[in-house]
């Protein structure tokens, strides 16, 4: 009697067992992966976070209709979004709001504008989230931090790179190589990166005089002191270095209103939101015809499938940096869950940093190679350029991106 008491009380307490894990299996087959987009999505900066916005729902979406996180049972991907404002102490907040809202979050991705990125990255750090960026100052993997990548070159990088093409451009298309140039930009952080190489020497070893030099603070209000230098000092060619596509219009049209955009100066900007297609319509094609853009990401040669179906599912006429990085980002976070085959923070940062391929997410990114250094940076990224033709930003260089060749529109 007492033996069958025993044999029923296991029976009973192996069926409680089932009944305990059974309910959790499920529930870690069907479970929510939560990843952060902390982006400007009110102020100067909006249209970009809307566009970042755009690409990391593509992404979300393709991935979750393809069967999910496979790794963790075919979990889905959730985006978290939390809107970075319009200075960088509001970015921070709203990164600490996310955090301490969401503490399952096992990634992110944000914040466009270099300083807002700086902020909060800051935070993202010490709660040991790893955080994925296309801003471009060399700060944010400059400070030793951990969990902090970067996929576009750096500011400073891309400034080493693009001096030497615009000049070989220009020698090319002329047969002569520019000997002056002024610049103009803003006081954030990508604008300060990507001129302190070319201020702190670079244009004095390439024999470059800097003619007019000029910086200011975001919103401009009125461009016309700023464009009277560049029309008395007489520059060659200009680097036009704002961040807002509210600047890059006023400066834009002031300067050819008097009369330098008619005279063909050659003008090299530094950015997506320079390619941004509302500089199209406000501006006006005529305006932007020739513009240089240099950046990090375009959705040309090797994008068109990917590139079709955001322009149907979005409306817009192209697919720039601004969407499809953080459309492959959300895609290095996904296969680092995979390789993590847990949703741990820790776990998906260490994946990050082991991974080395030319698959998967590298397909979204010039070059082709996803491999992080020891500061985050990725290595090999390579500089894209694109040039504004008969109304479209067109990518002409590097030559496995470009669809066109790129021409000086200087005399």
């Amino acid at each position: 009697m007492l033996g069958t008491i025993r044999l029923a009380l296991r029976m009973l307490a192996g069926m409680i067992g089932v009944l305990l894990v059974w309910p959790a299996t499920v529930s870690a087959q069907t479970q929510e992966v939560k990843i952060a987009l902390i982006v400007p999505l009110s102020g100067p900066w909006a249209r970009m976070g809307e566009l970042e916005r755009a690409g990391a729902e593509l992404a979300i979406e393709h991935i979750n209709n393809a069967g999910g996180i496979k790794a963790l049972g075919g979990a889905k991907m959730k985006l978290v979004i939390s809107d970075a404002g319009d200075n960088a102490e509001k970015a921070k907040n709203a990164a600490q709001r996310v955090l301490a809202q969401e503490p399952d979050l096992v990634g992110g991705l944000g914040a466009w504008l270099s300083s807002f990125t700086l902020a909060v990255t800051e935070v993202t750090e010490r709660a040991e989230l790893p955080w994925l960026t296309l801003s471009y100052s060399d700060l944010i993997t400059g400070r030793g931090f951990r969990y902090v990548f970067q996929t576009s070159p750096t500011g400073a990088d891309q400034a080493e790179k693009a001096l030497p093409t615009i000049l070989e451009l220009a020698q090319s298309a002329t047969g002569h190589k520019p000997t002056s140039v002024g610049i103009i930009m803003d006081n954030t952080a990508a604008s300060v990166s990507f001129a302190k190489p070319m201020r702190g020497g670079g244009l004095e070893k390439a024999g470059i005089k800097l003619l007019v030099d000029e910086t200011f603070t975001p919103p401009l209000s009125d461009a016309t002191p700023l464009v009277q230098k560049v029309r008395a000092a007489k520059p060659e060619f200009l680097f036009l270095l704002p961040t807002a596509v509210s600047d890059d219009k006023l400066l834009l049209e002031k300067l050819s209103e008097m009369g330098l955009s008619r005279a063909r100066l050659p003008v090299v900007g530094n950015g997506a939101h320079m390619a941004a297609s509302e500089l199209r319509v406000t501006a006006g094609k005529e305006i932007m015809e020739g513009v240089l853009v240099t950046l990090a990401n375009w959705g040309g040669k090797g994008q068109e499938k990917l590139v079709e179906e955001f322009k149907k599912r979005t409306g817009e006429p192209w697919m720039t940096q601004d969407s499809l990085s953080p459309y492959g980002h959300v895609w290095i976070l996904k296969e680092a869950l995979e390789k993590a085959g847990v949703a741990d923070r820790k776990k998906v940062a260490e994946a990050i940093r082991a991974m080395d391929t030319t698959e998967g997410p590298a397909r979204f990114y010039p070059g082709g190679r996803l491999k992080f250094d020891d500061k985050g940076r990725r290595v090999g990224a390579p500089l894209v350029i694109v040039q504004w033709r008969n109304g479209e930003p067109v990518p002409v260089s590097p030559p496995a991106l470009a669809v066109a060749q790129p021409m000086w529109t200087g005399h």
